[in-house]
């Protein structure tokens, strides 16, 4: 994915000054435990006469730095690996126009004890997916992407790679940066915000984002990509109501966006789930409708994005698919649910209830409680601007105020002193108008296994979410009342972001990460232990046989593709053969990331495919889905 991003012109550069002693941290911190691990000696100096800092990209040029020293450790088996970040020799031929301006260079040269690399095949080294030869690939595993992605990093950032190497000796690669990199054109040290009438600037004008004009025309979504063309993206002003219509039938695609226009809506088309994504987060849409079926990503591994992202999770969405899944996308956070096919009468009155939505900028809130002091406390906590709170001490109470006017979301507690909280959830279903409302459960205690009983009887007939602290109360209310994240006053900003740090939904789930190189495995548990999850590793296929015949009741597999020997492929298919593993969720991970690699995970028996560099919150979101799913 960096590699094509980077050759099609749409990675984007972040300038600004990076001290060097951050540099030196950062690999310290990064492979002093891989040194260990490996029994090798590491350092990083910083040579004298160098500057206080580089004007770079510094994700970018960490980047680079880290595909150069992992090569190293991965081809070094005893001596040393070394960084020396100095100013370039004088004298050195410089083939690079924007180093032979620059008024000083700096060297960042990378050395090994490692194996070498002979003098014929020290180029090919640099192009993609090639190895110096089979035997390589074969021990050590890999796609043979690094170098090459590192090459091309190096050409944007202004600089240059070069190597000295002798076979069974050790290497030395050596990136030179200028010391002080103008931002290309069109790109400075902070982004600046793309006004909402603009078309993102890397896409052809008929194409979705990230995809070439040669792909779009040889895509079966090319219709759909046409018809993009005939939204009003490019016409969108302040105060414009705008729809963002996630459609992969191009032709009823036609049909939303023309029925949406007659009820005052402007629309945005994309059929593409990373589309919808960013287009989410570049146009601020008022409401989504989401197709369940799209061609590049699952749409409920979409809607958990969406509903996970603080700067789009308040964004009303009304899925409109032939999947059945109204509980689901309800407790998920969507609106409402409509089946396809769908009568003209149906769309336009969803149509018409999310302009209606969109128009109302007050949320209604009841909160049923018995006790006053604790009414008050969840109403507070609850409140705020545009949030128009009831509260009721009973459920005869709460019944009168459900009459008198629908709400966006109820706070139920579980003792009421006319009838359980389950009681009158009970009653709530039997009212059709109110199948629809969003009710928070809310005990610190939890539900007791009859009550829980009770409510697992009411199944999709009503939905339900549980919140057993103050911080996830807030969490579950602000998601169906649909407030902005960032406009929370600053002490409920804490409160939410210290909840998002760990996931219920994952938590006390066990996970086996399958991945043959450690650094891989070290940064995955670490995420995963942050959602308290339970995290076991191995780095072979066979080690992943052998752990999953030991721990049957493993919820999940992480599964790294390029692993030496028994390769992630014939370790699904070998899951596969086992019976009560046929259907236990495999994500497979790969660095790949070319054109048909998702059709051979999945036929290899994967569950799903992802990508690297890997997205944390894509995975997460993967996790969430499939572990819901099984």
């Amino acid at each position: 994915l960096d590699l094509s991003k980077i050759e099609s012109g749409t990675v984007t550069l972040d300038v600004a000054d990076v001290p060097f002693h951050d540099l030196r941290d950062f690999t310290e911190r990064t492979f002093r435990h891989v040194a260990q691990n490996k029994g090798l000696e590491f350092a990083t100096e910083l040579a004298g006469g160098l500057p206080r800092s580089i004007a770079t990209d510094s994700k970018r040029l960490e980047q680079v730095l880290k595909n150069l020293l992992s090569n190293a450790f991965k081809f070094t088996e005893k001596g040393r690996v070394d960084l020396r970040i100095a100013p370039a020799a004088e004298g050195w031929s410089r083939d690079r126009d924007g180093l032979n301006r620059a008024r000083q260079v700096i060297a960042f040269s990378v050395t090994d004890t490692g194996i070498g690399v002979a003098a014929d095949k020290q180029r090919l080294i640099f192009e993609a997916f090639q190895q110096a030869d089979g035997a390589t690939s074969r021990k050590y595993g890999g796609t043979g992407l690094g170098l090459s992605i590192s090459r091309e990093i190096a050409t944007l950032l202004g600089g240059e790679i070069r190597i000295v190497s002798i076979p069974g000796k050790g290497s030395t690669f050596t990136l030179y940066l200028p010391q002080d990199q103008p931002a290309p054109s069109g790109q400075r040290g902070e982004r600046p915000a793309r006004p909402r009438t603009a078309r993102p600037e890397s896409r052809p004008a008929h194409s979705p984002a990230g995809r070439t004009e040669a792909a779009a025309q040889s895509s079966p979504a090319v219709a759909l990509a046409e018809r993009e063309a005939l939204d009003d993206r490019g016409t969108i002003q302040p105060g414009d109501s705008v729809l963002l219509i996630v459609e992969d039938d191009a032709g009823f695609s036609e049909i939303l966006l023309e029925r949406a226009r007659a009820k005052g809506f402007k629309g945005i088309i994309t059929g593409q789930g990373e589309e919808a994504l960013a287009l989410a987060r570049e146009f601020h849409p008022d409401a989504i409708t989401l197709d369940l079926r799209l061609t590049d990503i699952d749409g409920w591994l979409l809607l958990d994005r969406l509903k996970h992202d603080p700067d789009t999770r308040h964004i009303p969405v009304h899925i409109i698919s032939v999947d059945d899944g109204l509980e689901r996308g309800l407790k998920a956070g969507a609106i409402a649910h409509l089946a396809k096919p769908v009568s003209k009468r149906e769309l336009d009155e969803a149509l018409a209830g999310l302009k209606a939505r969109v128009d109302r900028k007050e949320k209604y809130l009841l909160v049923v409680e018995p006790e006053g002091a604790e009414r008050r406390a969840v109403a507070d906590l609850l409140g705020g601007e545009n949030i128009v709170t009831t509260t009721a001490g009973s459920g005869r109470e709460a019944l009168e105020a459900l009459g008198e006017r629908l709400y966006d979301c109820m706070v139920i507690g579980l003792a009421l002193p006319d009838m359980s909280g389950i009681e009158l959830l009970e009653q709530i279903q039997q009212r059709p108008a109110l199948r629809d409302l969003p009710v928070i459960l809310y005990s610190e205690q939890g539900l007791q296994a009859v009550e829980q009983a009770h409510l697992e009887r009411l199944g999709r007939r009503v939905v339900v979410k549980k919140a057993q602290s103050p911080e996830r109360l807030l969490a579950e209310a602000t998601l169906f009342l649909h407030q902005v994240e960032a406009n929370l006053p600053e002490a409920k900003r804490r409160m939410l972001e210290q909840l998002h740090r760990s996931d219920p939904l994952l938590a006390d789930k066990k996970v086996l990460v399958v991945d043959d190189d450690v650094r891989n495995i070290f940064a995955i548990t670490s995420l995963l232990e942050r959602q308290h999850m339970e995290v076991f590793s191995v780095e072979s296929g066979a080690d992943a046989l052998r752990t999953l015949k030991e721990k049957p009741d493993i919820n999940i597999v992480l599964m790294d593709v390029m692993m030496p020997e028994m390769d992630g492929y014939a370790t699904m298919r070998a899951i596969r053969q086992i019976r009560q593993f046929q259907s236990l969720p495999i994500i497979a991970i790969t660095a790949k990331a070319m054109k048909g690699d998702r059709e051979k995970c999945l036929e290899a028996g994967a569950s799903e495919y992802l990508a690297k560099p890997v997205d944390t919150q894509q995975l997460l979101s993967l996790l969430r889905v499939w572990l819901y799913r099984s």
